[in-house]
């Protein structure tokens, strides 16, 4: 289903507060999502960005040119699609500045409960407004590139740069725990078998914890697989794991519920997501045990963390011969199961 937000930003067009770009024109749109309509009389070329692999790979069979960065300038206007994390937002905003010429529109939208409001707030406060309207249970907003951008842009990007957890870790905002180890993988790594040898994948990999912990553990591996769908967390990943263990690694920008797996492994790591929207989603971790018992050998083993509630057992069950609870705790358990 068409997020609401999405509807939200091309509102401004459809009840004509803004002429829609025409032929000829360059427009950036940053956080594209699938399933957007264009209004009519918007001719413009679009270059669409988007990092999340299950969304880039819709926008992609449509034929559009979509990069998982932004690339290019000089864009005659941009589209902000903003989602749940502000500093997130916030970068993508300065990416707009950034890349569109003077006097150059941008449009920002983004969800009520998300904190669209406070964003526009905030924006006011660094470069004036032209307008706004809300609509679909969010508001969209949009400015003019101001000839002078570069303290703008700096203040967007203050303390919205790459962090460093426990000395060793690059995240960023917008990915999956970037503020300090998720607690669920942090009980996996408590619990790893005594034996992992082999070819071994960590699904869902993130920034590379996981695979960090085992590639440190156990130096003797043969090869070391990262699988993850967010673009920026994958090339956070691969500096992560630059200098630790031996093994060759290997990195794939992959889609696990949508593309196959074409290597198979005697050890599965994975902490699977449960959720892209804001509500519980149980059938991605139940579609992650199914890729992940595809993708392994005859006698190879799966160890997963989840939130204990969730009910995986039952998927675990039908594609696995054993299963087994090795730990839980109030919030997280982990299984391991053998094909």
């Amino acid at each position: 289903m068409t997020r609401d937000a999405l509807k939200t930003l091309f509102h401004p067009f459809e009840a004509e507060a803004l002429p829609p770009p025409g032929n000829g024109a360059r427009v950036l749109f940053l956080g594209a999502e699938p399933g957007f309509r264009l209004p009519e009389g918007f001719e413009a070329e679009l270059s669409l960005v988007q990092g999340f692999r299950p969304w880039h790979r819709p926008l992609e069979a449509t034929g559009s040119r979509v990069t998982p960065l932004p690339e290019g300038e000089g864009f005659d206007a941009a589209l902000v699609l903003c989602g749940r994390h502000r500093g997130a937002n916030e970068l993508l905003i300065a990416e707009a500045l950034a890349r569109v010429g003077e006097g150059g529109l941008i449009l920002i939208a983004g969800s009520k409960v998300d904190g669209i409001a406070s964003l526009r707030k905030r924006m006011g406060e660094l470069v004036p407004i032209v307008d706004q309207l809300p609509k679909h249970h969010g508001i969209a907003f949009w400015l003019r590139r101001p000839a002078e951008v570069a303290g703008i842009v700096e203040q967007l990007r203050v303390g919205n740069g790459e962090r460093l957890l426990d000395g060793r870790f690059v995240t960023a905002p917008g990915m999956f725990s970037a503020d300090e180890i998720d607690a669920g993988s942090r009980l996996l790594v408590e619990n790893l078998p005594d034996k992992v040898f082999g070819a071994v994948a960590d699904f869902c990999a993130g920034w590379g914890f996981i695979a960090a912990e085992l590639a440190q553990r156990f130096p003797k591996l043969f090869t070391l697989d990262l699988y993850e769908a967010d673009f920026s967390s994958l090339e956070a990943a691969k500096r992560n794991l630059a200098t630790t263990g031996s093994m060759q690694k290997n990195f794939f920008w992959h889609d696990l519920l949508g593309e196959p797996v074409s290597r198979r492994y005697d050890f599965i790591f994975m902490n699977p997501p449960f959720h892209q929207r804001r509500a519980a989603e149980p059938d991605i971790g139940q579609g992650m045990i199914k890729a992940a018992a595809a993708a392994l050998k005859s006698g190879g083993r799966l160890v997963m963390v989840a939130n204990r509630q969730l009910p995986y057992e039952k998927t675990l069950s039908q594609v696995f011969g054993q299963q087994q609870e090795v730990v839980r705790n109030n919030l997280f358990k982990v299984l391991v199961a053998r094909r």
